[in-house]
């Protein structure tokens, strides 16, 4: 009963601040608190039409139209955007703002703002179920998760027991589990969706960064920025198996559709290390990229990845060729 009780003031203040921002916006104070702390993110709308970038450097979202070269829209009033996710439906899009504190929903068409969720400052990575109903915020700041039911914008739970939590948050494809990255502490936790509860944890990694997740649910892939190596890890249990060595400064650590194969984003040496996840070795080193972290991205065939650089210009690659066949310019 004082959960529920809680839950209501939360969802009260939540309304009120959301109309203040939505009808103050010009107006709201902004505090830049992590200006040190660098991300990037690329969403892929689910028609493979539109892909949605930002730097956590530049105050602007940039909305490319994927099926004419070079043709894009800016769109502006951010600070730090954070991360940038669809919805499963297409329909709308999300982008979380640290220094705001905000989660801004997008109209795709219209590219208009629906909705504003004020998280408070720090919101930073997200993810989404695959119903479409809740949204999961990292809070790097206070150090919590906060769970959205999508139907009413509004938090129906905040998670507490985190060490900084950033970018990297992720569901299994079984959507019962979701895994939540620690910066201090170097861990992932892991909450159960059903109780909204800490149930366990992995230690073990080296300025952790992106990560994966099979379609099985067993195998989880994550980026060791400060050994410049891809953790394998064994999800039943809960320990690392495998390092595998990449490029210089990995973040990405991205899974492809059909599960064959990993890319690291290697931000150091501006190259995309291919990893064969039934050797466990890295079968190609890619080039040509700017400082690519983890916004690395895949189309549903698996044929094409989008890789985006510190212009925030965007690689197509050819996966099968290794090569980039075209480039999208801000």
């Amino acid at each position: 009963m004082l959960l529920k009780s809680k839950l209501v003031i939360v969802s009260a203040l939540f309304t009120l601040a959301t109309n203040s921002l939505l009808s103050n916006a010009a107006e709201q104070t902004r505090w830049t608190f992590d200006g040190e702390i660098h991300n990037n993110s690329l969403a892929l709308s689910p028609d493979e039409s539109t892909a949605i970038v930002s730097i956590s450097d530049q105050p602007k979202v940039i909305v490319y139209n994927l099926k004419e070269l070079n043709k894009h829209i800016t769109l502006e009033s951010y600070i730090t955007p954070r991360n940038i996710i669809f919805s499963p439906s297409g329909n709308d899009f999300y982008v979380s703002d640290s220094s705001l504190g905000v989660v801004n929903k997008i109209d795709t068409q219209s590219l208009k703002t629906i909705a504003q969720m004020p998280l408070g400052a720090g919101a930073f990575g997200t993810t989404i179920s695959q119903d479409g109903k809740t949204l999961y915020v990292n809070n790097q700041a206070a150090s919590t998760v906060t769970a959205v039911n999508l139907d009413t914008n509004q938090p129906k739970a905040v998670i507490t027991g985190f060490a900084q939590p950033r970018q990297g948050v992720r569901l299994n494809p079984q959507n019962d589990k979701l895994f939540v990255t620690n910066f201090l502490g170097d861990k992932i936790t892991i909450v159960n969706t059903a109780t909204n509860k800490i149930e366990s944890e992995i230690k073990g990694f080296n300025k952790l960064r992106a990560i994966s997740i099979t379609q099985d649910g067993k195998t989880l892939f994550a980026a060791n920025s400060g050994s410049n190596t891809i953790a394998v890890v064994d999800i039943d249990k809960r320990q690392i198996i495998n390092t595998i060595k990449v490029g210089k400064d990995p973040y990405g650590a991205a899974l492809t559709p059909d599960g064959k194969h990993v890319y690291s984003g290697n931000l150091g040496d501006n190259s995309l290390s291919e990893i064969d996840v039934s050797t466990m070795q890295v079968t190609a080193t890619i080039n040509g990229f700017k400082e690519p972290r983890q916004a690395i991205v895949f189309t549903h065939d698996g044929q094409y990845a989008y890789v985006l650089n510190v212009d925030l210009s965007i690689s197509k690659l050819d996966l099968n060729s290794k090569k980039i066949v075209q480039t999208f310019n801000p």
